[in-house]
Parts: C-alpha cells; sequence; structure tokens
C-alpha cells in the first residue's frame, strides 16, 4: 500500500509538473513575443497575397485550379504571377474563393491583433471582444457581398463561396425581402454593440422629430390659422408646441379626457430639466410668444422697474478678449515609455506567501484574486466563515515580513464587497505620466466645472475628481513623497482645461521657488491685489492682505448674486453669458478663482490666527461664489491642521506619513503611514472609504514648456485684480493730521478731482506711489473733505465737483 500511495503521489507530481510547464512555456514574455511577432508576420504576408490577388488573381487562376500543389512547387513550367509566390496564390485563392471572399482581411485583423497584443506593442483591448467583433463582421460582410455583388464570369467571388452558399439558403427560406431585412438588423445590432451613441441617434429618427421641423420650416403658416381660432384661450398661448390633432380632440370630446392627458403630459416635460426652466424660454423667444415666462417672473432684478433682455444680441462671449487664445498642446508633456509589464512569478509567489502566512497562524483561506495597478497589487482575500477579521488585520507587519515588502496596508473588510483587501508594493514600481490623463476620453470629455486629473488608481484608470464639488482641497505629507509634483498635476490639469477668462489662480509661495515658473502666465491666469508688483505671493503680510481681499471678492460676489435671484456662480454666469443681467447696474461675468498654498505651517507659524480666521471664512462661505482653496503642508500635526481647518476642508489628500498619529490627523484614521512614498497618496471624498491613487508625476521641465508656451501668446494687460484692502490699524480719516500732509498732497487731489474717481489703484498708477503711501494720501483726503469714505471695493466718491471749488478748498487748507 504503501508502494503504492507513493507511486500515485508521483505521478501526480509528475503530471502538474507537465501541466505547470506547458503553462509557464505560453506565459514566458520572450515566448509570447515571439509567438506574436511570428502571427504579424504571418499577417503581412498573407495580406500581401490578398492584395496581389486583386491584380494578378485572373492570370493564376486556371495554374492554381487545375494543377495540384505539389506540381506547382516544383515549377515544371507552370509559374504563378503572385508577388506572394506559390504559396501565397494558394491562400490568396483559398480565403477570396472558397471562404468568405474580400471579408477575409478581418481574419488578418484578428490575427494582427492577437500578435500585437502578444508583443506587448499595445495591450489596452479584449482579444474576446475583437473576436466577437471581426466574426460578425466576416459573416455579415461575406452575406452582403455575396447578395449583391456576385458577378457570373468574374474570377473574383466577392463574398466567398461561404458567402454564396449562405445567400442561396437564406434566399430559399426567407426570400430576398427577409434577406434584406435581416443584413439590415443585423447591422443596427453591430453598431448598438460598438457604439453607445447608435440609440440616442435611433430614438431621434424614429420619433420623426426631423419631418417635423422639416414640416414648419416649409411650411410656416400654422400661426395665422391658430389667431383665427381663438376657443383655447390661455392653454393654446400656453402650448405653443401642439399639434392640431390635440385641437381637434379637445373640441370632439368637450375637453374631458383629453384635457387631463395634456395637464399630464405638461408637468412631466417641465420636471425633466429640473432647473433649467429659466434656459428654455430664452432660446424660444424667437417663436411664437416673444417672452411666454414673462406672468410667472415677476422681475429677474432687484432695482430695475423693466425686466433686462439684451438676448436679441446673441449670447455673451467671455472668451471674446482673447478669442486666439490656443490651450497647450500635448506634445509639451513628456511621456515616461515604461510598459505596464504584469510579472507573473511575482504575483504568484505573493500568492503563495499571503496563504502560507495565513495557514500558519489558523486562518483558513477560500479564495485570492491579485488587482495589478503601476505601483501596488490588491490582493482580495476571502477567508473561511467564522475567521474574525482583526485576526486578519492583526497579521500585517507578519505579511510583511515574509513578503519583504516596503509596507503592506490591509483593508478589513473591503466596501462594498465581501473580501479583505492587502495591498502589497509592486518590486519596479511604474511612473505614471501626465500626458496619458490629459489625451484620456474620461478628462477631455469631462463636463466638471473645474477638473482634476490626479493619478491612476489600483485598477490603472484615470482618476479625477472636480473641484466645485470638493469644494476645497487639504493636501498633506512627509518631506519629499510628492506634494509640489501633486500641486502641478493640479494646476497643470487647470490650465489644460480652463480659459484665462474663466478662472484665476492665487499662488502662496512661502518657499520662493516652487511657483515662480508660473509668473510667465501672470497677464493670463493669475490674480493679485492692485498694489502689488509681482503675483505670485511670497511675503506673509501679502498673504493676510490677499485673503481678506478675497474675503471682499466672495462679499461683492454674493451681493452680485442676491441682486440676480440665483443661488450659485454657475448660474449666475449662465444668466450673464444669455444677457439677462444688466453691466450697468454692476454686473459682470465672474471667472472661478482658485487659491493654491503651498507651505500652510510656515504662515501658520508667522500670523496665526490673522491667516487662520480669513481662510475659514472662505471655506465656510465661499463655494457659491467660485472661490476654492488648496492647502499644502509638510507638518500635519494639530497645531498646524486646526480643528476650524479640517471642518472645512472636507476633501483630503496624504502622502506618505512618518507617523500614524500624523495620518490620523489627516485623514481621522490610520493609512498613511502604510504608503510607500513617491507619489502614492490617499484620497478621502468626505466619506469613510478612501481611494489610493499614484500621482502623476508632472517635471518642472515639462511646467516650464507649459508656462512658456501660455506665456507667448497675447494676454490681458495685467493680472486679474482683486479688491482693494486697507488694514485695520492702518489709519482713519479721524486719526489723519492735515498739518503733516503728504509733499504730493495737492497733485494727489488734483488727479482725483479730475478723474472724478476716488481709488488708491488710481494714485498708485498715476503717481507712481506704493501701495501704503497711496493708502495714506487717500485718509487724507478722506480727512480733508475731497473725497467720501471707502464703499467696500467700490471706488470712493468724490466730493468736489470742479478744479476751481478745490483750489479754493486747498487756498482754506493752507
Amino acid at each position: 500500500m504503501a508502494k503504492k500511495s507513493t507511486k500515485r503521489k508521483h505521478s501526480g507530481k509528475s503530471a502538474d509538473n507537465g501541466w505547470e510547464w506547458l503553462g509557464t512555456f505560453f506565459t514566458n514574455d520572450r515566448v509570447r513575443f515571439l509567438t506574436g511577432l511570428f502571427l504579424c508576420v504571418l499577417v503581412i504576408y498573407a495580406g500581401t497575397a490578398l492584395l496581389s490577388f486583386f491584380y494578378t488573381g485572373k492570370d493564376d487562376q486556371s495554374a492554381i485550379e487545375n494543377l495540384p500543389l505539389w506540381r506547382l512547387l516544383v515549377g515544371n513550367g507552370e509559374t504563378v504571377k503572385n508577388w506572394a509566390g506559390v504559396r501565397g496564390a494558394c491562400i490568396a485563392n483559398l480565403l477570396m474563393n472558397r471562404w468568405f471572399g474580400i471579408s477575409s482581411f478581418f481574419i488578418l485583423f484578428y490575427l494582427g491583433a492577437v500578435g500585437v497584443k502578444w508583443m506587448g506593442i499595445y495591450h489596452r483591448f479584449s482579444l474576446l471582444k475583437c473576436f466577437l467583433l471581426c466574426t460578425a463582421l466576416l459573416l455579415w460582410s461575406s452575406l452582403f457581398l455575396s447578395f449583391f455583388f456576385t458577378g457570373k464570369d468574374s474570377f473574383l467571388v466577392p463574398g466567398g463561396r461561404q458567402g454564396v452558399y449562405l445567400t442561396e439558403m437564406l434566399e430559399r427560406n426567407i426570400g430576398k425581402p427577409g434577406v434584406i431585412l435581416l443584413l439590415l438588423v443585423s447591422m443596427l445590432v453591430i453598431a448598438i454593440c460598438l457604439s453607445a451613441k447608435v440609440v440616442p441617434l435611433l430614438q431621434k429618427f424614429f420619433s420623426f422629430e426631423w419631418i417635423e421641423h422639416r414640416w414648419k420650416w416649409h411650411w410656416p403658416k400654422p400661426k395665422p390659422r391658430k389667431r383665427t381660432e381663438p376657443k383655447g384661450g390661455k392653454e393654446e398661448k400656453e402650448e405653443d408646441d401642439d399639434d392640431d390633432e390635440g385641437e381637434e380632440k379637445g373640441k370632439g370630446s368637450g375637453g374631458g379626457g383629453t384635457a387631463g392627458d395634456d395637464d399630464d403630459d405638461t408637468p412631466f416635460i417641465i420636471h425633466i430639466p429640473d432647473g433649467k426652466e429659466d434656459d428654455e424660454p430664452s432660446e424660444g423667444d424667437v417663436q411664437p410668444p416673444p417672452e411666454p415666462p414673462g406672468p410667472r417672473r415677476p422681475s429677474p432684478m432687484d432695482d430695475d422697474d423693466d425686466p433686462y433682455d439684451r438676448s436679441s444680441l446673441g449670447p455673451y462671449d467671455p472668451r471674446l478678449d482673447l478669442s486666439g487664445y490656443c490651450f497647450p498642446t500635448l506634445d509639451l508633456l513628456k511621456i515616461y515609455d515604461q510598459a505596464h509589464v504584469f510579472d507573473n512569478e511575482e504575483q504568484n509567489e505573493n500568492k503563495k506567501r499571503i496563504k502560507k502566512t495565513l495557514e500558519d497562524f489558523g486562518i483558513h483561506i477560500v479564495s485570492i484574486n491579485a488587482t495589478v495597478g503601476p505601483t501596488l497589487t490588491l490582493y482580495e482575500v476571502v477567508p473561511a466563515v467564522g475567521v474574525p477579521i482583526r485576526k486578519i488585520r492583526n497579521l500585517e507587519d507578519d505579511i510583511a515580513l515574509r513578503l519583504s515588502a516596503l509596507g503592506i496596508r490591509i483593508i478589513a473588510p473591503m466596501p462594498g464587497k465581501g473580501t479583505i483587501g492587502l495591498e502589497v508594493p509592486n518590486k519596479d514600481a511604474q511612473i505614471v505620466s501626465m500626458q496619458p490623463l490629459i489625451a484620456s476620453r474620461k478628462f477631455s470629455e469631462s463636463k466638471f466645472d473645474l477638473p482634476i486629473a490626479l493619478g491612476r488608481t489600483i485598477t490603472n484608470d484615470v482618476f479625477m475628481f472636480d473641484l466645485c464639488k470638493a469644494p476645497h482641497l487639504l493636501m498633506a505629507g512627509a518631506t519629499g513623497q510628492g506634494k509640489s509634483v501633486g500641486l502641478n498635476a493640479i494646476i497643470t490639469s487647470l490650465l489644460y482645461k480652463k480659459h484665462p477668462s474663466e478662472m484665476k489662480l492665487v499662488l502662496v509661495d512661502p518657499k520662493m521657488v516652487e511657483f515662480s515658473i508660473y509668473s510667465k502666465i501672470e497677464c493670463h491666469y493669475l490674480a493679485k491685489l492692485p498694489d502689488e508688483d509681482k503675483a505670485i505671493i511670497t511675503d506673509c503680510t501679502r498673504v493676510v492682505n490677499t485673503l481678506n481681499s478675497l474675503c471682499k471678492e466672495m462679499d461683492d460676489r454674493y451681493e452680485l448674486l442676491t441682486k440676480a435671484h440665483v443661488r450659485n456662480i454657475r448660474e449666475y454666469n449662465d444668466k450673464f453669458v444669455r444677457r439677462r443681467l444688466n453691466p450697468e447696474k454692476g454686473h459682470r461675468y465672474m471667472p472661478y478663482i482658485v487659491v493654491v498654498i503651498d507651505e500652510f505651517g510656515d504662515l501658520i507659524m508667522q500670523a496665526g490666527k490673522e491667516i487662520e480666521m480669513p481662510i475659514a471664512r472662505i471655506a465656510q462661505k465661499a463655494r457659491a461664489v467660485g472661490i476654492h482653496m488648496i492647502i499644502a503642508t509638510q507638518r500635519p500635526s494639530t497645531s498646524i491642521i486646526t480643528g476650524n481647518i479640517k471642518a472645512n476642508f472636507p476633501t483630503r489628500v496624504a502622502f506618505r506619513v512618518s507617523q500614524m498619529v500624523d495620518s490620523r490627523t489627516i485623514l481621522d484614521q490610520p493609512g498613511a503611514n502604510k504608503l510607500i512614498g513617491r507619489g502614492d497618496l490617499l484620497f478621502s471624498g468626505g466619506s469613510i472609504d478612501m481611494t489610493r491613487v499614484q500621482c502623476a508625476f508632472v517635471d518642472t521641465p515639462e511646467v516650464e514648456n507649459i508656462a512658456s508656451f501660455i506665456g507667448r501668446q497675447p494676454g490681458f494687460g495685467s493680472a486679474y485684480e482683486l479688491p482693494e484692502f486697507i488694514p485695520d490699524g492702518g489709519g482713519t480719516a479721524g486719526d489723519v493730521d492735515l498739518g503733516d500732509r503728504d509733499p504730493m498732497f495737492e497733485e494727489a487731489a488734483r488727479l482725483i478731482v479730475i478723474q472724478q474717481q476716488g481709488s488708491t489703484s488710481l494714485i498708485q498708477r498715476k503717481l507712481s506711489l506704493g501701495y501704503n503711501r497711496a493708502g495714506r494720501l487717500m485718509d487724507q483726503l478722506e480727512r480733508a473733505g475731497i473725497v467720501g469714505p471707502a464703499e467696500g471695493s467700490k471706488a470712493r466718491q468724490v466730493l468736489i465737483p470742479d478744479e476751481y471749488t478745490l483750489e479754493l478748498k486747498l487756498a482754506a487748507l493752507k
């Protein structure tokens, strides 16, 4: 018995070794590459033979069909003219005439796709889907060509002999009309499987709306007939799109059931847009009634007696000032050509080690699945029934020791799944390039207001989020773990998607070296205070003034939203573009403002509460008016990231940190201390679930190329000016001593009276003065009664009407 058992074990082991050797043979990279190369060469050779068949098939037909292949190979006086020789002529005759005809090119296409994927040149497609598509097109085109283009005296059978047999069989069973219907239906099925846009097009086509629009365009006479039949009263005026059939039904049935049906249809159609009711009338103002929603909206403006409507001028174009602006091209970004290779041996070895480690501690595993990403692999473990989760969670360090990994992270359990996740770093980490993210369809076709492509997930998908929905972002991590690269990726995404008239950046750089490369785009994208020489802020006092200026800008924007009777910047700008807001009443197109602070910890240490309070105000209220903040710090401690900051920054990005306490400060849970660094991050969107992302790498030369490309184009005259801000305690009109007037006092007074504009920035520009001196001059002018008090961001009122009155005033002061 012992000998029998040993023989069985030996035979089973040899069989297993045979299957393992066979699997290793087919999964070996070199074998797969050589096999794919052989298929590609075979496809090129067969394709040459098929192309030559169109020119030489008539001359070679008699020699190929009448003589056997061995006679042709020996070559006793018989020759063929095919470019691929005797064997090429035989292959072409076999595929063209005996098999599927011209449709045989789909066979070569599929074999070429298999070869390309096995060689590792391009593998972003499924061989199964490609096989099903090529098979469907092969059969359909063979039947189509055989049914419509088969010639009796031609050397070429377009659909092949298989297509001819299939056509004859179908004609006997369903007739020629049935074959035509079968071709049409099968073509629609293939098109629907290929693209999701086919179904909406078919629905629009079969609804026959295009016939109705064409009929109305050719016959624009239903209006006089409606005027001669005013029996419908208000219902006919409100329902301008009803047909004559609805009116006849209303007359015939006395308005009973059909009236109820009309009432049901109307609210249903209005309810679908769900808040875009104001858009529909502006588009239909040219048609029957000039303004249908007039009686339902009393007044869109707060101070206007009549509604302001200039929609007849066409929509306002905010990009008109820079209509020739060109967005950065993709060739400015570098592609790090590193093939995403799956190391099967590494994955299988890790699976065995994980299973062995868990079994050594008495934990039985039902199954393990692996998902390979650019920098790490996610192993999803299904434990046996009765195994406590905490038992697996406590083995984190033991599994890392067995795998010899930098560090693993256990997700127990995985949200929405009945598995436990183990994230294990790969030995050869891949660099995620920014160029494929920007070029992806997900980013280019995104409808986000402020789209940001941050990197790739474990499943190698593009990870994106909308900063408007964030609405503010807190980024933290240890030094050298990728925060600056992450900020560059965020800014690059915005530059590739938003026009200079639609977005402005406020860059705060206490290090003075991180954001200096963006100085070239000052006249396009940057915003600053009127008195600042440079748009990129590096001084702490300037940061405080800028943040308080943003608070003023926020309050001014809320006033405009209140006057326009809208709730957010998107509705406001949409209303302004449709020319429903009067610019003479102070309304203007409002761009999004994104504030990026690189090293927040240094600012907190210098300013403290002075900088924390305006940030808290902006974070609490500025979402609706399009002002969003991104704060980054390398010291995620409670003294830097206070509770007031965390409460208003729901979206968090955590790079690698050294301690679990820092991870809890950023994410309110551990995990960031288990990251592997170099752009590896955890993204939290305000919920318990976190997403692990490999941040896209944007190098400094790439950012310089983008900034230079934008800077070479014509821009605005200067950076976007924020409202003026005078710090508290900087001097009031009551504290000013007119006995100690500035030497430029009289010149500034004459300038203000001539221009009739009381603005500090005007004094700065015309007299070439600094902001502080211009502010003191304005306080002295207010104390002298030449200008009125400050009114927020608006210019001061000039109290002196002319120069003669001013000279009398100055003489009295002397």
